[in-house]
């Protein structure tokens, strides 16, 4: 499932740049803090282009670059239309390379600039491929782009890595898609992959880069011993995602 014309017709700012940020800055006025660039019109290049120097006129640069959104379609060849293939590809690995390197020539000029990218470890394993093979394409092309850029802006002391949770996250998605109820007992809770990508991004930009990391490793290697916090309910085991690799172990003492 994807976000339908209606549901953005509804809730997006349609117009110019400008009516853009002057809705934002109402929404921040308002206290809201999170917001998501969805761009439908054929004409993404020119637009994040714009938002990025509009990001930059506005707040004086861009220190860090996080590529989150994705479109997900667990379906085998026979059932993925090439309108979804286009979507995800279209969103997860064309976007997150779009956005990265619109944003790469301001992100040189930062202190300790960083790029996160929200995608798995390159296991190239056929059981991540042979039941949803458009989708795992598409989400490797966004690690990728880590493995990629990482080398490219080394020299420049531009982070490029990737962080992936160990297990299902309690999002929407593995509530309303995925698996329901049932999944979401067995999930952590987003606080996990948000203080682990707080402790990426506050990491010196030209000592880490080029890493594929997991949630509850990068924590434990940062002091975080205690992680039943993060569990949505205790008395469930934990559910492992996709694409985690076989040989990747849970720090000592993390169930």
């Amino acid at each position: 499932s994807f976000v339908g014309d209606e549901v953005t017709d509804r809730f997006c700012v349609l117009g110019s740049v400008e009516d853009h940020v002057a809705k934002l800055r109402e929404l921040a006025d308002a206290g809201v803090d999170q917001f998501n660039l969805y761009l439908m019109n054929g004409d993404e290049e020119a637009q994040v282009e714009a938002a990025v120097n509009e990001t930059v006129k506005t707040f004086g640069g861009i220190d860090i670059c996080v590529n989150n959104a994705s479109a997900i379609s667990l379906t085998p060849a026979t059932q993925t239309d090439m309108k979804r293939y286009d979507l995800m590809h279209g969103i997860n690995a064309r976007g997150t390379f779009l956005v990265s390197k619109t944003c790469i020539p301001h992100l040189k000029k930062a202190a300790n600039p960083h790029i996160l990218m929200l995608s798995p470890p390159l296991d190239m394993k056929q059981k991540w491929f042979e039941h949803s093979t458009a989708y795992t394409m598409a989400k490797f092309g966004m690690s990728m782009c880590v493995l990629g850029l990482s080398g490219e802006l080394k020299s420049a002391g531009v982070a490029v890595n990737a962080l992936w949770p160990r297990t299902t996250i309690a999002t929407a998605a593995v509530g309303n898609l995925l698996g329901g109820e049932a999944m979401m007992r067995a999930s952590r809770t987003p606080e996990i992959m948000g203080d682990a990508a707080h402790a990426i991004l506050t990491k010196p930009s030209r000592e880490f880069t080029g890493q594929f990391c997991i949630d509850d490793k990068v924590l434990y290697a940062s002091g975080v011993r205690d992680f039943e916090h993060y569990r949505v309910d205790r008395s469930v085991p934990l559910m492992s995602d996709f694409f985690v690799p076989d040989d990747d172990v849970p720090p000592p003492g993390v169930t």
